[in-house]
């Protein structure tokens, strides 16, 4: 049973750096534009700057994995083109991607190019993996983050390719058409845009009695005073239905897996993978050092519990949980 390799974000290359100074074996990153899935001002790489990574990273023994994970909008194609063209002339390790046309593209036109599903494509049955792995090549599978532990050990022995799955960061689960919810707010969504609620949009109203957060002037919650509150995405939006307010699609707390790094390692999974390559250096750093004393001990065969507590002040809205991991969500 070998080790878990840790895949950490890098929204830019001072991140990436930090990431991998900080003991991450891989770093997922992408170009400054649309075809990525955050794509916000001041983040992401040039391709120069993507060739100096790659570089970098790679005198370090670490590994960089090229993000071309929204779909090509009709009309726009070579835009995706010519970011698979310039991550495989920066010399990435693989790209991350989802959209057929993309990974078709990447398969004819560069062999050579390792190809890792994103989790956008929300393959978790091991028919759509050996789908993708048989017509594209594709040798790594990002699970989407609505399967157990259980399901997941169940699925990775009859899959034909590695398997990684997010532990750690936002909780967001970009299928089934959460994404283009904030297309209706804001008329941009990370599928298409690569911006999930850009800050533009988002203002907050305060009073004596309540935190009121808009997206594209919409209200979507309404905190107490003192109640934590995240940032405001429709998704995880607090509405009104059937006589109760409640969380109808996703609650807005934080991913922290930690706990089952070792149920995950059992059950076959290559990689595990920290989201949040809009946050910043100081907030990787500290995510992937903590993520790879837990992995190296678990190496060692130690308890890794007193390190899943170092990172409980870095959760969204103050809150936590292991999302469907463990199947305690309504």
């Amino acid at each position: 049973m070998g080790s878990l390799e840790l895949v950490c974000p890098a929204g830019s290359p001072a991140m990436l750096r930090a990431a991998i100074e900080a003991g991450a074996d891989s770093v997922y990153c992408g170009l400054r534009d649309e075809t990525n899935a955050r794509n916000f001002p001041g983040l992401n790489f040039s391709p120069a700057e993507l060739t100096d990574a790659c570089a970098w990273a790679h005198g370090r023994g670490a590994k960089v994995l090229v993000a071309i994970n929204t779909f090509a909008r009709a009309g726009a194609v070579d835009t995706w083109r010519a970011s698979v063209d310039a991550a495989a002339g920066a010399g990435a390790d693989a790209i991350i991607a989802a959209d057929l046309g993309v990974l078709a593209y990447a398969h004819e036109s560069r062999p050579d190019l390792r190809l890792h599903l994103s989790v956008q494509a929300a393959a978790n049955s091991p028919e759509a993996i050996r789908f993708y792995a048989g017509t594209y090549g594709v040798k790594r599978v990002v699970l989407p983050r609505v399967l157990s532990a259980p399901e997941i050990a169940a699925l990775v022995p009859k899959a034909p390719v590695e398997i990684e799955a997010f532990v750690f960061g936002g909780l967001c689960v970009m299928a089934e058409g959460r994404c283009a919810l904030s297309s209706y707010a804001t008329g941009r969504s990370p599928n298409l845009s690569g911006v999930c609620s850009p800050p533009e949009a988002v203002a907050f109203d305060r009073s004596a009695d309540a935190l009121i957060p808009r997206l594209g002037g919409l209200a979507i919650d309404a905190y107490a005073p003192d109640e934590p509150a995240g940032y405001p995405t429709l998704c995880k939006g607090r509405f009104e239905a059937q006589g109760e307010a409640a969380y109808l699609f996703e609650e807005p707390v934080s991913l922290n897996a930690m706990s089952l790094l070792q149920a995950l390692r059992k059950a076959g999974v290559t990689a595990v993978k920290i989201e949040g390559r809009q946050r910043g250096k100081a907030y990787v750093a500290r995510v992937a050092a903590a993520f790879r004393a837990a992995i190296d001990a678990l190496d060692r065969g130690e308890d890794t519990d007193a390190y899943e507590r170092l990172l409980s002040d870095l959760a969204e809205g103050g809150r936590e949980t292991a999302g469907a991991y463990r199947k305690r969500w309504r």
